[in-house]
Order: structure tokens, then sequence, then C-alpha cells
């Protein structure tokens, strides 16, 4: 380890400073000091080494032999300390330029897009090279994962159970739907279905990892503890693929406002009530550690994703 008679790194500049320009004056112009800030810090340096290093007289100050010595030696020193500045500097630079991020599908289709523009245009706005994102889009329980093992930087998740390892904020909230075919029987009925009813039914369905599968568990557990999804008439590991088997007539489904708005404006599907329940879930960024997301354009991204978004109509 090293001794307290190690001194700081801006000591050393300013003692070399002294040696390179050959006065206080200089020196203490150069770091933004006053010559008699200059001469203080000096006084100080020396206590901490034990050595003059100065000789001062009525016409200036100079460095004596040993002030010079260990001007010399510090060159090394600060040389050192620059070539590491300027390393650390490089990486920072690095993760500016490049960002990992994984997200759910609803995310990464629906919402993802118009916030990595808004990442860029904002970029632009104040001079910085456009930031290479590098997206994979999983679901859920994959997502967070992948954060965890640092194999993404953040990570936007649509599932109600956050893991517990990982720091998470809420940026959005999603609506989920309960659609069928409009040849479906429910299509034609007036009365809202009951939480038993969609628990029960043999739903088109995500995978088991899926946000949206889990959200619609927790959501039904939470109205009453004693319900449980029925097993999947047909399960699908995309969103598309499950909007499509729903709209042929496979079964019901239930999917984010923001995947199925086309197909219900066109008529392809017909929207079904539920009543005493409410289908909202949260859209999540995780990242591993701390109270805000690593700083840079990770950061950036989650605060834009955080910004009001107009929900479909």
């Amino acid at each position: 380890m090293l001794s307290p008679r190690m001194p700081e790194l801006s000591a050393l500049e300013m003692l070399a400073a002294v040696h390179s320009l050959g006065s206080l004056s200089a020196a203490g112009k150069l770091l933004g000091l006053s010559q008699q800030g200059v001469s203080s810090r000096m006084k100080n340096l020396e206590a901490q080494i034990g050595a003059v290093l100065l000789t001062r007289t009525p016409r200036g100050s100079t460095l004596t032999e040993t002030g010079t010595l260990v001007a010399v030696w510090a060159a090394d020193v600060l040389a050192a300390a620059e070539r590491l500045d300027t390393g650390i500097s490089s990486l920072r630079a690095e993760r500016a330029r490049q960002l990992h991020v994984v997200a759910s599908q609803t995310i990464a289709e629906h919402l993802l897009p118009r916030w990595l523009v808004a990442l860029r245009r904002q970029q632009e706005s104040h001079g910085i090279f456009p930031t290479v994102v590098e997206l994979t889009v999983t679901n859920s329980e994959v997502a967070a994962e992948m954060v965890r093992s640092g194999a993404a930087a953040i990570g936007f998740i649509e599932s109600s159970r956050l893991p517990g390892d990982l720091a998470s904020a809420t940026v959005q909230h999603d609506e989920l739907t309960v659609v069928v075919a409009p040849g479906h029987p429910w299509a034609r009925r007036t009365a809202p279905l009951t939480p038993a009813e969609l628990a029960g039914a043999g739903l088109v369905s995500r995978e088991v990892g899926s946000g949206t599968r889990n959200a619609l568990e927790v959501i039904l557990a939470a109205h009453d503890p004693g319900l449980a999804l029925a097993a999947p008439v047909a399960e699908y590991t995309t969103t598309a693929a499950v909007r499509s088997a729903v709209a042929a007539g496979t079964g019901p489904g239930v999917l984010s406002v923001w995947a199925v708005r086309d197909d219900l404006d066109l008529g392809r599907l017909v929207s079904v009530p539920v009543a005493r329940v409410k289908l909202r879930r949260p859209l999540t960024v995780l990242w591993t550690s701390g109270a805000l997301p690593p700083a840079g354009p990770g950061r950036d991204l989650a605060a834009i994703a955080a910004a009001p978004t107009p929900p479909p109509r």
C-alpha cells in the first residue's frame, strides 16, 4: 500500500508546473490559482513529503535540487495517470456509442421504436454522435436474466412479477383486452365476462415466462386467489402468432391493446369486456443496481420511456 507521504495527483501536477514554467505565478496562471495559493499548497506538499522543495527569496522562488528531483519523478507518475485517464475516457465513449437493450415483445414492437427515435433526436440536438443500439426481443423472464448476467445494460419487461435482485422502475402502464374472432360466441354477448369465465376458458396464449401471460395470472389471482388459468387451447412464442390464431377462430386470447388496435379497427377481432377486474399491467425498465439506470444513453432512454405516451384509441 502507498504510504501517507504519497502526494495526490493534483499536488504533483502543481509541482510539475512550477518545474516546467519556472515560477509560482506562471504555474498559478496555468492551474487557475493565485501565486499565494500555489505557495500555500507547496508548503503543504513540503510538509507531507518531509523535504524542502522551494528556495524562497525576495526576488522569487525556485525549486531546490530536491524539488527538481521530485518533479522529475512526478513526471512519470503524471504520464501514467494521463494514460489511465485517456483509457477510461475511451471506455466511457465506447459505452456512449453502443447500448444493448433487451425488451419483451409488445414493448419492442409498439413502443421502443418511438423511444429510440426520440433518443436519436435528443443526441443529435446536443451534437452527440447517435448511439448504436443492439436490441434483443424476447419474453420478460429471459429479458430479466439478460440484464442480470450483464448481456444487456437495461431491459424493458411487461411482467407484473418483478425480479427482486434487480433495480426497476415503472415507465408506463399497458391495457390488456380479451379478443375473439367475429364468429366467436363471446363476440355477440351483451354482458361482460366474469373473471371466472375468463380463467376457465381455454385461451390462445403466449408461452410460460411471457409478460402478457404472467400479468393475466397476477391480475386474476389478485381478484380471487382461487382463480387459476385453465390450460391453453394453443400456445405460441410470439404475439403475432397468438393474434393470428385468435382471428382464425382457434379461441379467445388476451393481448395488449397496442398489439390488436389495427385488428379491432378493421373488424378482424372483437374486444370483449370483463367485469370487476381491470386488465392493466405495468411496463418496467430493469437494470442491475443503483437508484438510477447506468449513466449515459441507457439512462436517457429510460427517461424517454417514462414520458407520457398517448394510448391507442
